[in-house]
């Protein structure tokens, strides 16, 4: 490869690599409401065995599913209303057919509910992502008389935006929240969240096809610690942490105790604030406004 060649393929390289780049925008000494110190989303991904189902899993894992919508979400729900935690469930909008009275349950407890796909998950075809994000919204406005203005999914910056939707909650391009542009005049902020503060990483058998040589039960009591660590590494920078969970995985006895205790340990510190997504974007979105697009 002669000399102009490589210096024309550095020069490409370089080009996309500053495209990539700029799609991120951090918000660098974010500072939260008086008196608060750390902000903390407690959110819960409501899919119940639908996932299972779009995954072709077997019964026994189908019937894991369907015991978060028959018993986890009404333990989670009961636990966030009973320590004064604001939770956001994001759930598939299908669930508003399968387990109506529980989403209900979670707007009339003050917790909020947000977009997780119709059937969790986005079609490749632009056409077909509309009409399935089209029909969550309906989901949940003729069964809750509810609008969501926050996802966690891949749905399009564009279809959020044209929707009124100010957040999405996916990835994990920072350790806090930061705007993302889509290069056409679309910005929506995300609140990342990371996988080692999953508790689907932590208990789960069989996990979307997994082996079972892959089965990660893990104890409850070194999942609290290796989170409750998280949480203090954050409180120490004055940051932020996202604690994804599911009904049907934390939703079990012995794992509702661990967030019982780890809620508690968390409220013993001054300055921890336990907003829902949506008030904690709408914070954000108010104070520290995208510097590009809209």
């Amino acid at each position: 490869m002669d000399a102009a060649t490589l210096d024309a393929e550095v020069a490409e390289l370089r080009a996309a690599a500053h495209a990539y780049h700029s799609r991120y925008e951090t918000i660098p000494n974010l500072a939260w409401p008086e008196g608060m110190r750390v902000a903390v989303n407690f959110t819960l991904d409501f899919d119940a065995m639908l996932l299972r189902r779009l995954k072709n899993e077997p019964p026994m894992q189908l019937a894991k599913g369907e015991f978060g919508g028959r018993v986890g979400i009404w333990r989670a729900v009961e636990l966030f209303s009973r320590l004064g935690v604001k939770a956001t469930i994001f759930t598939v909008g299908r669930i508003c057919e399968l387990y109506p009275d529980a989403l209900r349950h979670v707007l009339a407890e003050g917790h909020e509910i947000a977009d997780h796909m119709w059937e969790h998950h986005v079609p490749k075809d632009p056409a077909m992502e509309d009409d399935h994000f089209m029909k969550t919204i309906a989901a949940f406005r003729h069964t809750l008389d509810y609008r969501t203005v926050g996802s966690r999914s891949r749905h399009s910056n564009s279809l959020l935006v044209r929707e009124g939707f100010i957040y999405n909650s996916h990835g994990s391009a920072d350790h806090g929240p930061h705007y993302i542009h889509d290069g056409a005049g679309n910005t929506v902020l995300n609140l990342p969240f990371h996988y080692a503060i999953d508790d689907a990483m932590f208990y789960s058998a069989n996990w979307q096809g997994s082996p079972l040589i892959a089965n990660r039960f893990s104890d409850t009591d070194r999942v609290e610690e290796m989170w409750w660590h998280g949480f203090r590494q954050q409180y120490r920078r004055g940051g932020y942490l996202n604690v994804c969970l599911h009904p049907f995985v934390s939703g079990r006895a012995q794992r509702i105790d661990m967030l019982d205790r780890l809620v508690r340990r968390m409220q013993t510190l001054p300055g921890v604030w336990f907003p829902t997504s949506a008030e904690l974007a709408r914070h954000v979105i108010t104070t520290r406004p995208p510097q590009g697009g809209r």
